[in-house]
């Protein structure tokens, strides 16, 4: 009979692999939908794994070494059966696997041939596993975890729960992206099922599954297999829940309601060079009121029992919103979003070797804004003005094929296609429409957009100008208008193979990911009119600027990729992860026509797992790979296809009081073209680099994990990323005319060669922007002539920016404990993340055109740049957990601790060619005195040195009860930010005015606080 040691053994070991996979940071194996088990056994027994409630059967050998491994398993639980030569077994049952990540299982057997039983099972309780058999950094979170802690009920928030990741900047998305090791949050990559859901054309939205329909999440936030590219950041991959033969069905709703919401701060003015302003109200935020409510209904069970199973979830949701504008508008909205969504997930096993998944979801969503007048600096709310529609959102469809081929080579094949629809009208009080067909020859209709950016004693004197009939100036967009059209495509076909070759484990597989969106903007009335104050020949005097911006096209993004990973068991305890990614990206513009074409760009991954003690108790791993990332879709529609834009300024004698517009105006003879966005088509061959590289970075972690108990484990990990190279573009022409030999007539303004003879531009073939890798060698094709002959030139890479620079160090310590009633997990970062570009966007002024920001479009831009970044939060403490008291009664709770944000000052540049820099108020340096960085002195103020936002503190609670006497009912409150703190966690780093060097009032006016105090009441019913 089986001794008393090795039943303890075997004991411990069905402890440590039955668990409910809580937030472990545990590295995990591959993209796949599925997991794996694996482990030790006697050489020669048979395997045998079973679906609990799937009918999946499979047998496999156990290897001459005595290991095992079962590949692309379904996340769910299963019965693990060791089958000995005489018949005798060992069963685990309720094995937890989850998607992506390999499960240890080992079988042990006593050594003088005592197992003489014919069948043990062994049940244990929940402990965490940790994973030998992967080199990943990775967190899963699965819905039962989610549904027991205070979580904001969105990927997100949930995402963000991982150690390492930090809230993106609210300009992007309202704050719901994350970002991951110091990467800005454009470089992220989504996936549902396998399939790529991220919204490509500027990175930075995904499709979205309700959260209901969840069964779990992982967030990679480093270290992950060649399977995986296009991210610099991190990879959400969330698995949906599916039917099983036990038929299932539930509802649940869930109320957050506006009335028991904490007020929100108003934010104040609190620039001290602009004392007119100084400590009063800026934006009336105490006002504004927010409500959401969802509800779901869900069922799943076998269509066909052992064989064909279905989940299926329909849900709806509602979320209203009473915002007010700052003190310098005359209007303000209701915004009501609707959302409804559905899900159908159907798995079928077709035989033992063969199964089927289609899984497809709708997100789409409209929301509608009723904007208002109101009297200026207060919060009343008058007539209607207008109604903006919007629609966000879409429907995909992805089906996976898997065959298991041999007991060792599996084969899995996936295509998706999905929709995503950006388009948006305006309609006026008495009901005329408004819109952009995304012409750029019949800009929006409407309302003009106005901006008052004068002092406020100049405002005081005239009152403020405003437009009492414009709709959209209050938005986000600030009066951009998205054609009614816009939308994306993406078709997606993946083919992934594994094969186990003695102590080798093959990955192999073939990505082919195509991108088209149809988008342009324009904006509303055609124009902005912008009013601010200079001081012309010693006089004050107020001035307006024209700034007019049409752009449309249809364009796409073409993805390739090939890789080939060997997971190598040097040893029994001891894994060689090696892979090789090949990359290839193809953009093209709105004319059809390629612009930017990267063909195999080399992306290595090397990583070790060495499992100390031999039985999955203490890991250590590190891991060093090559990242690539495309660019996105939008480049193409200013960069590479027609766009128009112009500015112009005037002197003005009066102000339309209804639409706020400029009357008797006076030309100040400066009318441009900004960066050369003439309105006409663009030379593809003249747009990018010829010897462009991809944006990549590398990376390098290492770590230790180990269990102290069967109910802890503990760890730490050392990550370093460096950027390697960046792509954005250079708007600086100059340096193109000078490298062939032309000098500027400052008189006639006009560039002449040595020859006399004067450059065109801009022309078709002469864009003023490019796009390259920043601090290296450019070879640009120019019609410098405007007679179609493209001229090859070299560029010293000095003369357009320095290199791009950005590097993230950091250490990672955690902690997790999973008890009978208790689970709890806690995690501390310390990081630096610093450089001189955040990335794909810039979070300083809010600018999300992803690759081509303005960091690098002039070199004096990058000027004082290099500093701490955006996303650096030097210190991160997050711990959350849940303890029940009874088997009615539970808590939970959600703590976050982290540092505050650099601030920067940005001013104007002055004197630059006797004026001010046409980039305004965008460079790293600022006025000292009331003057201004025009008038009066100014000095250098380097990325990062005016400052940091304070600390936040931040603690959620929940309390649940799921009554005896009402079985499968579960009623809850959460209680997001108990003690109701309001730290400004974004502020306006613009200090000065940029056609005039001003200061202005805006400077430090914080953009976004913490969200206050809100409660969510729920009630989730399990038939």
């Amino acid at each position: 009979m089986l001794s008393r040691n090795t039943l303890a053994i075997a004991v411990r070991h069905a402890l440590a692999v039955s668990a409910t996979a809580l937030m472990a940071s545990s590295p995990a194996l591959a993209q796949s939908t599925g997991g794996s088990v694996f482990g030790q056994a006697a050489s020669g027994d048979t395997v045998i794994v079973e679906g609990e409630g799937t009918g999946f059967r499979r047998e496999i050998s156990v290897g001459a070494d005595g290991s095992y491994r079962v590949p692309a398993l379904s996340p769910g639980r299963y019965r693990i059966t060791l089958r000995h030569a005489d018949g005798t077994t060992v069963v685990r049952d309720s094995v937890l696997v989850s998607a992506g990540t390999g499960t240890p299982v080992t079988f042990v057997t006593a050594s003088d041939g005592a197992l003489t039983l014919e069948n043990i099972v062994v049940t244990g309780v929940r402990v965490n596993p940790i994973d030998v058999s992967s080199v990943e950094s990775v967190t899963i979170l699965s819905a039962d975890q989610l549904s027991k802690i205070p979580v904001l009920r969105d990927l997100t928030s949930a995402a963000l729960l991982a150690p390492g990741a930090v809230r993106g900047d609210f300009a992007f998305a309202d704050g719901k992206l994350p970002s991951f090791g110091g990467s800005s949050v454009a470089e992220n990559q989504y996936y549902v099922n396998g399939f790529n859901v991220t919204n490509s054309f500027r990175g930075l939205n995904f499709s979205k599954i309700p959260f209901e329909a969840i069964a779990e999440q992982q967030v990679k936030t480093g270290g992950y297999g060649a399977e995986f590219g296009r991210s610099l950041g991190g990879v959400v991959s969330q698995t949906t829940k599916r039917g099983t033969n036990e038929f299932q069905s539930g509802s649940s709703i869930y109320w957050t309601p506006g009335s028991l919401r904490a007020k929100t701060r108003n934010a104040i003015y609190s620039n001290p060079l602009e004392p007119s302003s100084l400590g009063t109200v800026r934006s009336i935020n105490a006002e504004e009121e927010t409500g959401e409510w969802t509800a779901n209904v869900w069922a799943s069970g076998a269509l066909v029992k052992d064989k064909l199973f279905a989940f299926a979830l329909i849900g709806y949701s509602e979320h209203e919103e009473d915002r007010w504008g700052n003190v310098t508008q005359a209007n303000n909205t209701n915004d009501k979003t609707e959302r409804p969504s559905w899900l159908v997930k159907l798995d079928w096993h077709i035989n033992d070797a063969n199964s089927f998944e289609l899984t497809g979801f709708s997100d789409q969503e409209e929301t509608t804004s009723k904007v208002y007048l109101n009297t200026l600096g207060a919060a009343n709310r008058l007539g209607l003005i207008g109604t903006q529609y919007e629609e966000n959102g879409g429907t995909n469809v992805v089906g996976k094929y898997t065959s298991y081929i041999t007991d060792s080579f599996t084969v899995s094949a996936l295509y998706g296609y999905g929709e995503y629809s950006r388009g948006l009208h305006l309609t006026t009080a008495d009901g005329r429409r408004v819109a952009y067909s995304g012409d750029l020859n019949t800009p929006a209709s409407g309302c003009p957009v106005i901006v008052d950016a004068r002092a406020a004693d100049r405002r005081a004197a005239t009152g403020t100008y405003a437009s009492t009939c414009n709709i959209t100036a209050t938005f986000p967009n600030l009066g951009n208008i998205e054609r009614e059209d816009a939308r994306d495509e993406r078709n997606q076909l993946r083919i992934d193979a594994e094969w186990e070759l003695g102590a080798h484990l093959l990955r192999f597989g073939y990505d082919l990911d195509d991108f088209e969106s149809v988008a342009g903007e324009s904006i509303e009335g055609g124009r902005q009119w912008r009013y601010s104050t200079a001081t012309i020949g010693g006089v004050r005097r107020d001035t307006v600027r024209e700034q007019i911006v049409n752009q449309g096209a249809t364009v796409e993004v073409k993805q390739r990729a090939f890789y080939i990973e060997d997971n190598w068991n040097i040893t029994e305890n001891f894994l060689l992860s090696a892979g090789l990614r090949w990359d290839s990206f193809e953009n093209l513009n709105g004319q059809g026509e390629t612009y930017v074409e990267i063909d195999n760009q080399f992306g290595p991954r090397l990583g070790f797992s060495w499992d100390v003690k031999g039985d999955s108790s203490m890991k250590v791993y590190g891991n060093a790979g090559r990242y690539a990332l495309p660019l996105t879709a939008s480049v193409a529609i200013r960069g590479a296809s027609a766009s128009l834009f112009t500015r112009e300024d005037y002197f003005f004698t009066g102000v339309d009081p209804v639409t706020g517009t400029p009357l008797g105006l006076v030309s100040r003879n400066n009318f441009r073209y900004v960066n050369g966005e003439f309105g006409e088509p663009k030379n593809a061959q003249t747009i990018a680099s010829k010897n462009l590289d991809p944006m990549y970075q590398d990376e390098f972690i290492l770590g230790v994990q180990m269990r102290i108990t069967n109910h802890q484990n503990i760890g730490a990990r050392a990550i370093y990323r460096e950027l390697k190279a960046a792509i954005d573009d250079n708007c600086d022409y100059t340096a193109i005319l000078t490298t062939e030999g032309f000098t500027l007539d400052e008189e006639e303004g006009v560039w002449f060669d040595a020859n006399g003879r004067a450059a065109d531009l801009p022309n078709a073939g002469f864009p003023f922007c490019r796009m390259f890798n920043p601090g290296e060698d450019a070879i640009f094709l120019t019609d410098l002539y405007g007679d179609g002959t493209l001229k090859q030139t070299t560029v010293d890479g000095d003369l357009l920016s320095p290199k791009a620079r950005r590097t993230y160090k950091a250490l990672e310590l955690f902690w997790d404990g999973n008890w009978d009633r208790t689970f709890m997990q806690a995690t501390y970062t310390l990081a630096y993340s610093k450089g001189n570009t955040e990335g794909g966007v810039k979070s300083d002024i809010g600018q999300d055109d992803t690759n081509v920001t303005q960091d690098f479009d002039y070199k004096e831009l990058a000027v004082d740049s290099y500093g701490y970044l955006p996303n650096d939060r030097r210190h991160s403490l997050k711990l959350f957990g849940s303890y029940s008291f009874t088997d009615e009664f539970a808590v939970g709770t959600n703590l976050l601790v982290q540092s505050g944000r650099p601030k920067n000052c940005l001013g104007v540049l002055y004197p630059y060619h006797g004026d001010i820099h046409p980039y305004g108020s965008s460079f790293f340096r600022c006025g000292t005195t009331l003057a201004g960085g025009q008038a009066g002195p100014s000095e250098p103020r380097p990325r990062g040195t005016a400052g940091r936002l304070p600390w936040t503190y931040q603690v959620d609670l929940s309390v649940a009860y799921t009554p005896t006497w009402a079985e499968g009912l579960t009623a809850k409150m959460d209680v997001f930010n108990v003690f109701n703190k309001q730290e400004a966690i974004a502020v306006d780093d613009r200090a000065e005015d940029g056609a005039t060097g001003a200061p202005v009032s805006t400077y430090l006016v914080p953009r976004a606080f913490q969200s206050p105090r809100e409660f969510q009441f729920s009630l989730v019913y399990h038939f």
